[in-house]
């Protein structure tokens, strides 16, 4: 499994929350506590807003812990909206191309977790890419076809009915193909303004995901960055938060279909409103 961050705030340099924390991202990619695997060693990736609507983005193939052009790139880049990704390659190979986030237009994309039996169904899932978008397919792995099959969805309109179409769409082949094995989700989109991050899964182990709302602005993270455990919050299983451009925030649960792939039935993590903060 992977490990990510996504801030949204006050601009800061990325080496504030990618590097100098006691339990960084960079850290995290030797030594993960939460993660189904300690190493996350199979490239990294950034994408940031700055003075252009569309991001900057910077992906390598070497371990974070050893490429000091991250470091070097993260001590000069201020910017009020970044994400960060290092790799533990579930499917596809490990290459420039296979790092995440994903970038389309002015959009970003980035994903922890698998899909299950993916190998046997990528075929099928690519069917769902339109042609225009799968033009802009580069890599093998599972994350950039759900992104662009999201995209089709309408992402760009309806971050959160996109994704759940995504996620129901891809349940619906994996259950076709008789594939028992779960698709766990934990992914984090955003459109240069607003950020979406999304923890859900088949079965009863959805991928770690935390945010912190602090003074400088917001933090979803796949786990905590340093020794302080005041101010971390779980988001609930199944469920989406959203940071909207006004800066408020929001939590919702995902609505996808009752799970017939897996060990135990999907359900939403709270009924009623959306929790807002």
């Amino acid at each position: 499994m992977c490990r990510f961050l996504a801030y949204r705030g006050k601009p800061v340099l990325m080496s504030d929350l990618v590097c100098a924390p006691a339990h960084s991202l960079v850290q995290q990619s030797l030594h993960a506590h939460e993660a189904k695997t300690e190493i996350n060693g199979d490239g990294f990736g950034l994408g940031w807003y700055g003075e252009r609507e569309t991001p900057g983005v910077f992906r390598e193939v070497r371990p974070a812990w050893s490429d000091e052009n991250l470091r070097s790139l993260c001590e000069q880049v201020r910017t009020r909206l970044f994400f960060a990704h290092v790799r533990a390659a579930t499917s596809g190979t490990v290459a420039r191309a296979a790092c995440h986030p994903f970038a389309y237009g002015r959009h970003l994309f980035m994903h922890n977790g698998q899909v299950g039996g993916y190998e046997r169904i990528r075929r099928r899932l690519e069917s769902h890419i339109p042609d225009a978008l799968y033009a802009h397919r580069q890599g093998t792995g599972d994350t950039e076809v759900l992104f662009l099959i999201a995209l089709a969805q309408g992402l760009a309109d309806d971050p959160i009915g996109a994704v759940q179409r995504t996620l129901r769409l891809t349940v619906d082949v994996m259950t076709e193909a008789g594939i028992r094995e779960p698709l766990r989700f934990s992914a984090a989109y955003t459109d240069g303004c607003s950020i979406h991050a999304y923890r859900w899964s088949t079965d009863s182990r959805p991928p770690t995901l935390y945010y912190r709302d602090g003074t400088s602005g917001l933090i979803v993270a796949s786990e905590p960055f340093d020794n302080q455990t005041v101010g971390w919050n779980a988001i609930p299983k199944n469920a989406v938060l959203s940071v909207h451009g006004d800066g408020s925030l929001t939590i919702q649960p995902m609505r996808v279909h009752p799970n017939r792939v897996g060990d135990v039935t999907s359900r939403p993590a709270a009924a009623g409103a959306a929790q807002t903060h």
